[in-house]
Formats: C-alpha cells, structure tokens, sequence
C-alpha cells in the first residue's frame, strides 16, 4: 500500500465510505425527529402521562359533582355547562411541561449536544410542541369521552366535537411558547413549574371555566373580559353545543394568535442568545 494511501485524508476517506454523504435533514424532518424523541420518552416511561390523565378525569368528576347541586341545581345541567371549560383547562395546565422538558434538556446537557448537531435550529423546540399534541389529544379526548359517560349531549355533533377538540389544541400550543421561553430563562425544571402553575391558577380559574361572568364582581369581570381563557371556553361552548358565532371564534382565534405572536418570537430569540 503507497503512502498515499495510507494517508490520513484516504484513511478518513475509506472510514466514511466512498459513496456521498447523506443530505442534511430539512426543518421539517428535524422537527419531527424531535417531536418523535418525545413520544419515545413516553414511551419508556409512561408514568409521565399520569398528568394528561388524571387532570381531565379529576376536573370533570370532581367539580361537575361538587359544584353541580350548588351552581344549576343539577349535576346533568352543570355538565353542560362545565366540560367545554375542563376540555380547556386540561391543556392548559399540560402546556406547563413543554418548559419544563426544554429546560429539563438543558440542565442534563442533552441540548449542548443538539445545539452541535447541522440541523435547523428551532428544530428541538419546534419537535417538542409536536411530540406535546398527543399529550394534549389524549387529555381533550378523554374529557370528552368521560362528559358522554355521565351524560354530556354534544348539540354540535360530531363536527362540533372535532372542531372544539382542534381549538383546544391550537390555543394550548400557542401559550406552550410562552413556558418555552420560561424553560429557556428559568435555571431547573422545578421552578418552570412552580412558576408556571403560579401564573396559570389565576388566569384558569379566574375565567368563565366554572361560572358565568355575569355572576362575579364588577371588578373581576373586567379581568375575566380580557383573559384569553374566557374567550376560548365562549368559543369551545358555541362549537360543542352547536351555537358558536363568527365572533366568538374570531375572539378566540385572536387571542390565540396573540399569544403565538408575543411568545414565539421571544422563546426563538432566547434560544438564539444561549446559542
């Protein structure tokens, strides 16, 4: 063998392989390589979907009998009432994890070994949020599932379910962005959700999830009017039961919009410092 051939380039060269290398994988490739790391984790350990489970199941049975007496006199008429708030409310208090997993990556090292990797970079925030819509899919499904077991009538149908089922999910992913940029500034996981869930428990349960804004204080009706929440819940209400108006959506398309507008590029340029 010449010395040319033993070189160290034709050695590097023969351990490669001669043929080309293998094109990078594009945004979308990467991101859903992320997002399938996600569901892997779940997969090996499963414990993490105790959340997306017992939330919707304790939500739904626990204040549709605790408060259904007390608030319409019948635990049947508050479930009509309340389910399109708890389909709500159980993905938005998932939304939480999505800075707690990011923030998890970087405290373990995992993200300084993606961040050398030639792939897009918002591919790992972006997969995140992909990998989260199965948890946010089993949460609204199983709130729905269980509201039909005790007795839920679906005025909308089939396609009015689907519809409130998709508008959950979008909103939920649209405030994720805001406990990614949380995740991306906050120095542990622990304190991601301290912090998230902090922030959540007023803007949950100080909406129009449990009672109608008609019946809480002047003073507390002008917050419950701006807070993205109620708009959603107005919007999840009219497409369950069949009398959603253009408003009432726009409303809360809006306010999903916002949040994705405000947090998105926030949680991008965060990423981008620490870059």
């Amino acid at each position: 063998m010449s010395a040319t051939e033993t070189s160290p380039e034709a050695l590097a060269r023969r351990a490669l392989g001669d043929g080309e290398r293998p094109s990078l994988a594009g945004p979308l490739s990467a991101s859903v390589t992320y997002g399938w790391r996600v569901l892997l984790k779940i997969k090996h350990v499963p414990e993490e979907l105790g959340d997306a489970v017992g939330i919707p199941l304790l939500f739904t049975v626990l204040f549709t009998y605790l408060f259904g007496g007390a608030l319409e006199g019948s635990t049947h008429d508050y479930l009509q009432y309340l389910l399109p708030g708890t389909v709500v409310l159980a993905v938005v208090f998932l939304t939480v994890y999505s800075g707690v997993n990011i923030n998890r990556d970087l405290t373990t090292g995992a993200y300084d070994r993606f961040r050398s990797l030639p792939v897009w970079r918002p591919a790992p925030l972006i997969g995140g949020l992909i990998g989260d819509v199965g948890r946010y899919l089993l949460a609204t499904s199983l709130v729905v599932g269980l509201g039909f077991l005790m007795g839920f009538d679906a005025g909308g149908g089939a396609l009015g379910v689907l519809a409130d089922i998709a508008l959950a999910i979008v909103f939920a992913l649209s405030l994720s962005w805001a406990w990614i940029a949380l995740g991306l500034v906050l120095r542990s996981p622990n304190a991601v959700m301290s912090l998230g869930f902090v922030i959540l428990m007023p803007l949950a349960f100080m909406s129009n999830i449990f009672v109608d804004v008609g019946t809480l204080p002047s003073w507390l009706q002008t917050f419950t009017e701006i807070n993205p929440i109620t708009h959603v819940v107005t919007a999840e209400r009219g497409l369950i039961h069949g009398t959603a108006t253009a408003g009432q959506i726009g409303w809360s398309l809006l306010a999903t919009a916002a949040l994705t507008l405000i947090f998105m590029p926030l949680a991008l340029y965060l990423q981008h410092r620490r870059g």
